[in-house]
């Protein structure tokens, strides 16, 4: 079935998870996120932290990530090293299939995802090693 979401009014009902680290426990991470809408092998999902993100890669294809509110600082891994992408509201990124990647956002951010499942996680320094 087709169907409108309104993003607005599903974020108003969304806690927002202050103080996000990599080791937060996946639960608290669920109740901070909304699944929105399917999209190809995964979902539309939008959600509201501040702190940082365990890093994460999706085998299956590219995510793309826009900023609805807020800032952050995605990192993603390339072959040459950690690139630092600074993005504020109205910004979007696609992160490439198989790149680790992971969010620091120290003073909140609402993010909007269209993203490839699975999701593989790692909470290793570099986890191009792990």
């Amino acid at each position: 079935m087709i169907r409108a979401v309104d993003v607005r009014s599903a974020l108003a009902e969304l806690p927002a998870l202050e103080g996000r680290s990599a080791t937060t426990p996946a639960d608290q991470v669920k109740a901070a996120s909304a699944v929105l809408a399917p999209f190809r092998d995964g979902c539309v999902f939008a959600g509201r932290f501040s702190g940082e993100t365990a890093w994460e890669r999706h085998a299956r294809g590219d995510e793309l990530v826009q900023v609805l509110d807020g800032a952050a600082t995605l990192t993603i891994m390339t072959a040459e090293g950690p690139q630092s992408l600074p993005l504020s509201a109205g910004m979007l990124v696609v992160v490439p299939r198989g790149h680790w990647h992971r969010f620091e956002a120290p003073g909140g951010v609402t993010v909007l995802s269209a993203t490839p499942q699975p999701t593989e996680h790692s909470t290793s320094a570099d986890p191009r090693g792990a």
